[in-house]
């Protein structure tokens, strides 16, 4: 088994070395990393559903799909992310999260903590959730990814702040992600040893149970190769937001131009319904607004440049584009 340290607080790049291990290697690999502020949505999740849109704006973070299901989680520099990416030969391909979780159960025990697995994908310590994990099967070369979150020390108020979004906007068959409580890891620790001194314990631990791990630096030929998948895939709006699944989005907002509220429809990134009620009035028929938004991707700055470009505050009475461009999200 390789054991990697990552040092990299890049998410772009951590969602890509995952990817670039599970369908490279062959060999057994077990990986600690952490994430500078980031969002990590589901596969199959409607990212724009999940996030604080205007706080995100605002704070920076980025956001970033993954490979595996389950719902979005914020990360920081005080949450340990660990990954392991196996092959299931034999035992053939199944979702299996307390193999996985076991360790850091007993690491936890070894320090005091008495921490158990719960639901379909969770640690918890009482009734509060520090770890949510997801898995992927890549049966091409029949391995698991499976990875987990380990809330040591994070900002609590950040993870509400940045996931905290309205149910009712949005409308679809995409997995909405399941608010619990959530607790750190240190609160519950006699002696806060830090998230340094637990991280290794972690690892620690892994190459205790694995006779055969070795430490394993990446290459430069490793780095070149997942760099150019983090521009390539992990840190473009085609992944990260187009990849949606199919949803549609009501909001209204009061206008200096009156009450307006919009009905659209997005399918792979782009809108391919879209209605605008309200109380406003028109200087111009609206419905070449309408259809001129029709195959726009669903992206703050495509909608705006394509609503300055036919001057929609032509058509909307005291609308300006900035004003109607923030109904859309």
């Amino acid at each position: 088994m390789f054991c990697i340290d990552s040092q990299s607080l890049e998410p772009y790049f951590n969602q890509a070395v995952e990817e670039y291990f599970l369908k490279n290697f062959d060999d057994n690999i077990f990986m600690l990393w952490r994430n500078s502020n980031a969002i990590i949505v589901g596969k199959h999740q409607n990212t724009l559903a999940e996030i604080n849109v205007n706080h995100v704006k605002h704070r920076g973070i980025k956001v970033v799909r993954r490979l595996t299901g389950g719902g979005a989680v914020f990360h920081d520099l005080g949450n340990i992310n660990y990954t392991f990416i196996m092959g299931y030969g034999e035992e053939g391909a199944k979702v299996d999260f307390k193999k996985y979780n076991q360790p850091i159960i007993d690491v936890l025990a070894g320090l005091g903590v008495k921490a158990h697995f719960s639901g379909r994908n969770d640690i918890l310590i009482d009734d509060q959730k520090f770890s949510g994990n997801a898995e992927h099967i890549y049966h091409q070369k029949q391995r698991v990814l499976h990875h987990g979150t380990l809330l040591y020390a994070s900002e609590i108020q950040d993870i509400s702040d940045a996931l905290n979004v309205n149910p009712l906007k949005f409308e679809g068959k995409a997995r909405k992600s399941v608010s619990s409580r959530v607790t750190n890891i240190s609160s519950h620790l006699k002696d806060d040893i830090g998230v340094d001194q637990f991280r290794k314990k972690v690892m620690n631990h892994i190459t205790k149970m694995y006779p055969d791990a070795i430490p394993y630096q990446l290459t430069a030929r490793d780095k070149a190769a997942i760099q150019k998948l983090a521009d390539e895939k992990y840190s473009t709006w085609a992944w990260n937001y187009g990849y949606s699944p199919k949803y549609g989005l009501k909001k209204g907002v009061k206008t200096n131009g009156g009450h307006v509220e919009v009905h659209l429809n997005v399918y792979k990134g782009v809108i391919t319904e879209l209605d605008i009620f309200g109380d406003f009035f028109v200087n111009r028929d609206i419905d070449e607004v309408k259809q001129a938004l029709i195959g726009v991707e669903h992206r703050e700055e495509a909608v705006l440049e394509k609503l300055k470009e036919i001057k929609s505050s032509a058509y909307f009475d005291n609308i300006s584009e900035e004003e109607l461009v923030v109904l859309f999200f």
